[in-house]
């Protein structure tokens, strides 16, 4: 049996773009075109048709629109969820993709194949919290063409920080002449949440016959909750904005050549909405200090106004290659942030609540509240190759590709902070980058008629924590046309941070967040001797998918994840500042992960559909501590009832079911057991519906509407324990797209 066909990938080695993209293409220019022989499909097309691997259409964007976040779509996935960074469950409302339960930070995005790396200019806490929304917000809804879910040990080929997963948001081509517009308006029941609204435009197509375009605009904000949401007892979901533009430059060598120039900017920022970090709300600043004088402490509200922002800018040259001996793929991109906050408190406070983030003059009084900025480069390249052959005599195809990331901090602390130097986190300019640089090799073998094999094998080398091997191996068995099995392995890393790698990096709690027994304020220092975290990710799975529509598949997987970091006792040493304890980061005991996922889809006559989908959580432990490793219900039910009423109009019906979301039962901060049941905030399990229509008015133009969380399951946040969230109340939402 013979697999035709190709998909092109994302791929580049710095050392080798130049020689390996430019010139091939320039010497290809003069000559004839190649025709190619049909090749056996290479092995990222067979992950994408494998088990672990969910495709999100533009189809499924339209007909069941996100409000702001494509997180909200990707959620909706088998084996993924939403939760905060860590356990401890500090930012609650700012949930991010979480994959079978290995938390936001071992989940890879990509746009286009390039990794999405801005959120590691915000600082890391104790327990591994940030205070960012993730980097599945950078492109809106109505750019993308497709977003890839990869799950398990196919992900473990994508390197550092795939060891959840992989979500690869696939953006529109200039392929076709295109000028589209669009609005979207959400607006709650409830006036104590906030309203978003959308706009974009999109002109895209050809300019001549060697050369297309494609611009893009967006525009999106939503309100921030009220105070008073949560009964003045814990903070709402702060309002956020983005601000998006973004172009491409296709130039068509020849036939078997193209180049793809491409710039964006983006921007992100909060209306703060007294989110601390805790759970209990703060909506003013600081902004006078008593002298001795007589001159009061004053607070300016800073209740919906920005205390933080993002601001991200991107540049990237892309190839793709076609020749006799096979294909390739390769990039270099650079991408810039700039992460701004009021008043970062380095004591385990909340933006915005510290005095010593302002000005004082002459009268004692301080003004002029201070933004510290943070700035993080990062240069990504790879290249990669799909070459066709044969392996003792069966058909096989190889890829081979060499990756390069690269990475830098650099820190402002305005010079009105009048404790400046203490407010630096990055002390040492020695210690605030690191290079990565990895190669790898896979074979897709046709083994016999029914057995077809992907081992692969990628080594990286750090200048901080040196090398790392990462073996795989995954088999797929058609026992007939209907049935199959995929078995995997794969060993998955995720590199240290550069907050993590500084033993310079300055970091102290309040005493609230010192283990029991140790003397307060505790400081957080970084490690130059930590190694990767690893994963060892097995999975067995099994798929039906039969001639009358009906599919389904169902799969278990395990995960054991090794040399954790984890901020860690420095036993018999104090902090000569503050005679507190010292923590540094430490590669600790292990955590395991394991559960099942499935999912099941029927055609109904030639006017319905049914599909669904289902997570459970076996087992999620951190070994050291006993808690969870994130915060994911036991269970997770997705599904959605399909109705075609008419060739324009489609209707559907949809409901997610959460089962309960276990609590820690060690305290994050102190390291005590909980003994209290008041204070251990177990989610009971609910369920949320939602209704869609998509009305196609012509072929250039259509008109969403629906209502979210149509019988109103209100959920909300609490002071007791902040791994609690918002589930936001009813809502309903309208938008229109037309195309010119």
């Amino acid at each position: 049996m013979r697999i035709a066909g190709y998909a092109a990938r994302s791929g580049t080695a710095l050392g080798l773009l130049l020689s390996a993209t430019l010139v091939p293409a320039v010497v290809a220019q003069e000559s004839e075109e190649i025709m190619l022989d049909p090749i056996v499909i290479t092995a990222e097309e067979q992950i994408k048709q494998a088990l672990g691997v969910s495709q999100i259409s533009a189809e499924d964007l339209e007909s069941q629109p996100v409000t702001n976040d494509l997180s909200e779509v990707i959620r909706r996935m088998p084996g993924v969820n939403l939760t905060g960074n860590s356990a401890s469950g500090q930012r609650g409302n700012q949930r991010q993709i979480d994959i079978r339960g290995m938390g936001p930070e071992n989940v890879l995005i990509l746009i286009d194949g390039k990794p999405v790396t801005s959120r590691n200019a915000s600082r890391m806490g104790r327990q591994g919290e940030r205070d960012t929304r993730g980097d599945s917000n950078w492109v809106p809804p109505e750019l993308v063409e497709r977003i890839e879910v990869i799950r398990g040990p196919a992900a473990a080929r994508y390197g550092s920080g795939a060891a959840g997963g992989v979500v690869n948001i696939i953006t529109k081509k200039p392929d076709e002449p295109t000028v589209s517009a669009g609005l979207h308006f959400d607006i709650p029941e409830s006036e104590l949440e906030g309203v978003t609204r959308r706009m974009n435009l999109l002109l895209a197509g050809p300019i001549n016959d060697r050369l297309s375009y494609r611009l893009y605009g967006n525009y999106n904000k939503t309100g921030m909750d009220s105070a008073d949401i949560n009964d003045g007892d814990a903070a709402g979901s702060e309002g956020v904005t983005n601000r998006d533009i973004g172009g491409l430059l296709r130039w068509d060598i020849n036939e078997n050549h193209s180049l793809d120039f491409e710039f964006g900017y983006s921007e992100q920022w909060n209306a703060f909405a007294g989110e601390t970090g805790f759970g209990s709300g703060v909506t003013s600043v600081i902004s006078a200090d008593n002298d001795g004088d007589g001159v009061e402490d004053t607070f300016y509200n800073v209740y919906g106004e920005k205390t933080n922002s993002s601001e991200r800018k991107t540049l990237a040259l892309t190839h793709r290659g076609s020749y006799a001996f096979g294909e390739s793929h390769s990039f270099i991109q650079w991408e810039n942030t700039l992460d701004s906050r009021l008043c970062p408190g380095l004591n385990g406070g909340g933006e915005g609540t510290l005095s010593f983030c302002v000005d004082r003059d002459g009268n004692g009084v301080r003004d002029d509240v201070a933004f510290i900025d943070t700035e993080y480069d990062a240069i990504s390249a790879k290249t990669e190759w799909y070459l066709p052959g044969t392996v003792m005599g069966r058909e096989a195809s190889y890829t081979f590709g060499g990756e390069f990331r690269g990475e830098k901090i650099d820190q402002t602390v305005p010079e009105e902070v009048t404790d400046r130097d203490t407010r630096f986190e990055f002390r040492n300019s020695d210690y605030t980058s690191q290079k990565l640089y990895g190669i790898y090799a896979e074979a897709n073998i046709l083994a016999s008629e029914q057995l077809t094999l992907t081992p692969a094998l990628r080594y990286d080398y750090s200048d901080r924590f040196g090398d790392q091997l990462s073996p795989s191996l995954n088999a797929t068995w058609e026992f007939d046309p209907e049935w199959s099995m995929k078995v995997g392995v794969a060993q998955a890393f995720k590199a240290p941070n550069l907050f993590q790698l500084n033993p310079d990096y300055y970091y102290n709690t309040r005493g609230r967040g010192c283990p029991a027994g140790y003397s307060g304020p505790c400081r957080i220092r970084g490690n130059d001797d930590l190694q990767a975290e690893t994963s060892i990710n097995k999975e067995i799975g099994f798929a039906y998918e039969g001639d009358n529509g009906i599919n389904g598949s169902l799969t278990y997987f395990h995960n054991d994840y090794k040399d954790r970091i984890a901020a860690d006792v420095v036993d018999g040493e104090t902090d000569p500042d503050t005679g507190g304890s010292v923590f540094q980061w430490n590669n600790v005991p292990e955590a395991v992960v394991s559960g099942m996922e499935g999912n099941f889809y029927t055609p109904i006559g030639d006017d319905y559909a049914f599909n669904a989908n289902v997570t459970y959580m076996i087992e999620s432990k951190n070994k050291q501590t006993g808690n969870p490793l994130s915060l994911v219900p036991d269970y997770t039910i997705n599904a959605a009832f399909d109705w075609q009423a008419t060739d324009d109009l489609l209707v559907t019906l949809s409901a997610t079911h959460y089962g309960r979301i276990p609590t820690i039962t060690r305290s994050l901060s102190q390291n005590e057991e909980i003994t209290d049941e008041d204070a251990l905030t177990e989610r009971d399990p609910y369920t949320l519906f939602n209704l869609a229509a998509k009305w196609d008015i012509s072929e250039a133009s259509y008109v969403t509407a629906g209502v979210t969380n149509l019988f109103d399951k209100q959920i909300k946040r609490t002071s007791e324990g902040s791994e609690t969230f918002n589930e936001p109340g009813r809502g309903f939402y309208i938008g229109l797209q037309k195309s010119f």
